[in-house]
């Protein structure tokens, strides 16, 4: 099983095209908002809030992933994460993690949670919004590909 993790800031990748998404796709932010909210108040920390833009977000990147069969931040030449966030409305900084094999969400985000680098994503003192989402394409043989989107 796979994870990657990905701040505000980053370099662009290879060109490739990006396949159409033809699979299903779903919003796991309930199931995942209180593990994360567990973790972040033993830490002293406020919890976070399911949002819109960042549920938006964290779904247009599993599907993106998915319909790819890569998990990646950038799907190609020009691909940017800073541009995505704001086409979803996500106020920035804003924070990505994604995951992909886990076959439930408490599983990704124990995965996340393993991580250092994902941890420190999920720990961000300014966060306040949080989306998660799961994508399965049959392009992809139906594995799953996870995004979870953190912002002000």
């Amino acid at each position: 099983m796979a994870i990657g993790s990905l701040c505000a800031l980053v370099a662009c990748t290879g060109m490739q095209p990006q396949r159409s998404f033809t699979g299903t796709a779903e919003d796991r932010t309930a199931e995942a908002l209180g593990a994360v909210n567990e973790l972040r108040a033993s830490k002293g920390l406020p919890a976070l809030a399911a949002a819109q833009p960042t549920r938006a977000a964290a779904l247009d990147q599993a599907r993106r992933m998915a319909a790819n069969g890569q998990m990646k931040h950038l799907m190609g030449l020009g691909d940017s994460f800073g541009a995505r966030m704001r086409a979803a409305n996500v106020p920035l900084p804003a924070a990505e993690n994604i995951a992909a094999g886990q076959q439930a969400t408490d599983a990704a985000v124990k995965a996340w949670i393993a991580s250092p680098r994902h941890l420190e994503n999920m720990l961000g003192p300014s966060y306040t919004a949080l989306g998660v989402a799961v994508a399965r394409d049959p392009a992809s043989g139906n594995r799953p590909y996870w995004a979870m989107v953190l912002s002000r």
